[in-house]
C-alpha cells in the first residue's frame, strides 16, 4: 500500500510508559489491572507484556529495552539505524556537489542491501535497484529530504571556496580596515554584469493541457552589454556603467539610462582594461573619496581591473583596492549574493513589458538602457544591498559567517600535501593487524591474498542469511572485488564502505600556475610592481615574437586568418585596377573615325592594333584577323 491510513489508535503508548508500569506490577507487586487502569493500558496487552519480562531483566542494567512495543514492520528492508545512515550520506553527498539522482539512489539501495545481506523484495533482484515504491516511502519517512534541481557549479568555484582562501580575504580586509579607520560607508563592492537584447520570459497563465506555451522574445540570440554596478556597505550606490559592443561610443547610447550614468564601447562589449580605467574616474567622481577621505574598493581578480594606470589613479584618489580570491565571488561578493539576482529578474520583466509596448519592434543595444533603469530602483535597493554585505561576512565584519557545510564544496580535492613518509590516510595498520572501530566511521583494510568478501556475523545473522532471497548475480559481484574486507563484528558497515565519496589524488610537487592569483591588496606598492613586471614581461614577449614573425600576433597565431586577410586584399586591388582601366577606356578614341569609346552603340565591336595597341571600330577595320592600323603600315 503506498499510502498508509492508520484506522485505530491501539498500541500508541510509549515503550518508557510500558516499562514503568511493567516494573510496578513486577517489583512493587501492584495488580495489573489497577496498573493498567492508571496507566490507560488495555488489560491483555499489560499482561502480556508481564509474561514476557522477568524481574532479573528489569533490575540488571541492560543497553537495550527488554520489551519491543509496537507493530512489527514485516516487510522492512533496512532498520532505523540504516536507513538513517543512509539519508545523511545523501546528505553528504549532495553538500559536497555530488548528489544522486532518484535512480542512482535506487540502485544504491539494492547494493548496499546486498552489501548488509539484508531480506529484500525479489523485484529488485530483477532490476538491481530498489522499487519506485520503497524510494517515495523512503522520501516520507525522512522529510529532510527532497529531489531539488541543481545549480550548475564549476570544479573551480566547487573547490576554491575553502578556509584557506577565505581566512586570507578576511585577514587582509581587516587589516585594511584597521589601517584606513573607515567605517561601513566607506566601503564598497563593484562588478559587472551582462544584460542582452533576448531575455527569459516570466510565467504567464495558459491554457490547461497544452504542453507548448510560447511568449515574444526580441531574437534568437541577444546582443550583450556589461553593465557595471558599485555599491556600499550602507547601502549607496553609484550610477551603473555601460559597456556597448560598438567602436566608438556615443552619448545618445544612454538614452533613457538612469540619472548620472556613463559608459564608453569596444569590439566586444565585455570590459577592458581601457574601459575600467574610465570606470575608475566615473567611481571617484560619484564617491568624492580623496587621501584625506579614503574608500575601500573589493572587487574580482578579472584582467580587466589589474590596469597599472587603473590602479595608480584609484591610489593617487585615496581608493584602495581589495581582490576577491579567485572563483569565489559566488559566496564572498555581495553583488553576486542579494543584488544581481534581482536585477536579472526585474530586467527580464521590464522586457516583457517594453516588447508589449512596441509590438512588432525588435529590440536593440540602445534600448538596454531604458530597460536597465526600470528595474535598478527595484533592484538595487537598499535592503538587497545590505542583505549581500551581511550574508558575506563583509558588513558587519564576520570571518565566521560560514559554516563546515559551506566549505564541503572542496571535499574532493581538500587532501594533505604530498609526503613520503606519510602513509595512507584511508589505512590505520597496527601491529597485530586488527582493525579499531569508530563510532559511524568504520575502516576498511586489505587483508590475506584471497578475493573473497570475509564478514565477521554472529549467529543471528547466519540463520537470517539462510533465509534471505539474494540472487546468485549479486552475490557473484560481492565476491568478485579485488580487495579483500574485513569487518569487525562490533562494526557496521555504512553506505560510506559501499560507495565511498570521490576524492582526487594526491597533489604534484611540479605543479606551477603562474596565472594563478589569490586575495590581495592591489594598491599596495609590492603587488602593484608585481603586476608591472609580468604585464612588462608580457609585452617584452609579444614584440619578440612580433619581431621575429615580422607580422602581427593575429598572424603568427593564425595562419589562416592572415591568408584570409591577403585574399581580400588581392581581390580589392584587383577591383581597383578593373574600375581604373573601365574609366580609361571609357576616354579611349578610335583610331580611323575619332568616335569616343562611351558613345559606342549596343553589341559594338572594338579591335586592338597588333602593332600600337590602340583600338578602333571593328566596323572601321579591314576585318582582317590581325588588324594593324595605318599608321603601323607606313613604318
Amino acid at each position: 500500500m503506498r499510502t498508509y491510513k492508520r484506522t485505530s489508535n491501539r498500541c500508541q503508548t510509549s515503550q518508557d510508559v510500558v516499562l514503568t508500569a511493567v516494573k510496578k506490577v513486577k517489583l512493587e507487586g501492584k495488580s495489573i489491572r489497577s496498573v493498567a487502569k492508571d496507566f490507560g493500558i488495555p488489560f491483555r496487552s499489560l499482561a502480556r507484556y508481564c509474561s514476557k519480562v522477568t524481574e532479573e531483566k528489569l533490575i540488571a542494567p541492560q543497553d537495550t529495552p527488554p520489551l519491543t512495543i509496537g507493530y512489527k514492520k514485516l516487510r522492512q528492508v533496512f532498520t532505523n539505524e540504516q536507513e538513517n545512515e543512509f539519508a545523511d550520506y545523501l546528505k553528504k553527498a549532495a553538500d559536497i556537489y555530488y548528489g544522486l539522482s532518484p535512480k542512482e539512489v535506487r540502485k544504491f539501495a539494492f547494493e548496499y542491501a546486498v552489501r548488509l545481506k539484508v531480506r529484500f523484495p525479489s523485484s529488485w533482484a530483477d532490476c538491481e535497484m530498489a522499487g519506485a515504491d520503497w524510494f517515495s516511502a523512503f522520501l516520507k519517512r525522512h522529510p529532510t529530504l527532497s529531489i531539488r534541481t541543481p545549480e550548475a557549479t564549476s570544479l573551480s568555484r566547487a573547490t576554491c571556496f575553502n578556509r584557506t582562501n577565505v581566512k586570507a580575504f578576511f585577514d587582509n580586509l581587516k587589516d585594511v580596515m584597521n589601517r584606513l579607520k573607515i567605517g561601513p560607508g566607506d566601503v564598497w563592492n563593484m562588478d559587472e554584469t551582462g544584460i542582452t537584447t533576448v531575455q527569459r520570459p516570466d510565467r504567464v497563465v495558459a491554457r490547461k493541457g497544452f504542453k507548448q506555451v510560447g511568449k515574444i522574445t526580441s531574437a534568437e540570440r541577444g546582443t550583450l552589454v556589461t553593465v557595471a554596478v558599485a555599491v556600499s556597505a550602507t547601502g549607496n550606490h553609484v550610477p551603473p556603467y555601460f559597456v556597448f559592443p560598438r567602436v566608438n561610443f556615443r552619448e545618445y547610447f544612454l538614452k533613457g539610462a538612469p540619472i548620472g550614468s556613463s559608459g564608453d564601447a569596444n569590439a566586444t562589449g565585455w570590459m577592458k582594461e581601457a574601459n575600467f580605467v574610465k570606470f575608475a574616474h566615473h567611481f571617484v567622481t560619484n564617491v568624492k573619496c580623496s587621501k584625506e577621505n579614503p574608500c575601500l574598493l573589493l572587487l574580482d581578480n578579472h584582467d580587466s581591473h589589474l590596469s597599472i594606470e587603473a590602479l595608480d589613479y584609484l591610489k593617487d584618489k585615496g581608493v584602495t583596492v581589495l581582490s576577491f580570491p579567485p572563483h569565489c565571488s559566488h559566496k564572498l561578493q555581495p553583488l553576486d549574493r542579494s543584488v544581481f539576482g534581482p536585477l536579472k529578474k526585474f530586467v527580464n520583466s521590464a522586457c516583457d513589458s517594453w516588447l508589449v509596448n512596441h509590438p512588432g519592434k525588435t529590440m536593440t543595444i540602445y534600448d538596454i538602457p531604458e530597460v536597465v533603469n526600470a528595474a535598478f530602483s527595484s533592484a538595487v535597493t537598499p535592503r538587497n544591498i545590505l542583505s549581500g554585505f551581511r550574508v558575506s561576512g563583509v558588513s558587519p565584519f564576520n570571518p565566521d559567517v560560514f559554516n563546515d557545510t559551506d566549505y564541503l564544496g572542496c571535499y574532493v580535492t581538500d587532501r594533505p600535501a604530498p609526503d613520503e613518509n606519510d602513509v595512507d590516510s584511508g589505512e590505520l595498520p597496527n601491529s597485530d593487524n586488527t582493525v579499531q572501530c569508530r563510532p559511524n566511521e568504520p575502516v576498511i583494510m586489505e587483508a590475506g591474498p584471497s578475493n573473497m568478501l570475509i564478514v565477521q556475523q554472529t549467529e543471528e545473522e547466519a540463520d537470517q542469511e539462510t533465509s534471505m532471497d539474494v540472487t546468485s548475480r549479486g552475490l557473484h559481484e560481492i565476491a568478485s572485488q579485488d580487495k579483500e574486507i574485513v569487518v569487525d563484528s562490533t562494526c557496521n558497515i555504512s553506505p560510506e564502505m559501499v560507495r565511498p565519496f570521490p576524492k582526487a589524488g594526491p597533489r604534484k610537487n611540479n605543479r606551477v600556475n603562474n596565472r594563478k592569483r589569490k586575495s590581495e591588496v592591489l594598491t599596495d606598492t609590492p603587488i602593484r610592481n608585481e603586476l608591472a613586471k609580468k604585464k612588462s614581461d608580457i609585452d617584452k614577449k609579444k614584440g619578440a615574437k612580433k619581431n621575429l614573425f615580422g607580422s602581427s600576433k593575429d598572424t603568427v597565431q593564425n595562419p589562416r586568418k592572415s591568408k584570409v586577410k591577403m585574399l581580400c586584399k588581392k581581390k580589392k586591388n584587383i577591383c581597383v585596377n578593373t574600375a581604373n582601366s573601365r574609366a580609361s577606356r571609357e576616354d579611349t578614341l578610335c583610331l580611323l573615325c575619332l568616335g569616343p569609346y562611351s558613345k559606342s552603340r549596343p553589341g559594338e565591336q572594338w579591335v586592338q592594333c597588333v602593332g600600337c595597341k590602340m583600338w578602333a571600330h571593328e566596323d572601321c577595320s579591314d576585318n582582317s584577323v590581325q588588324f594593324l592600323c595605318h599608321n603601323c603600315k607606313k613604318c
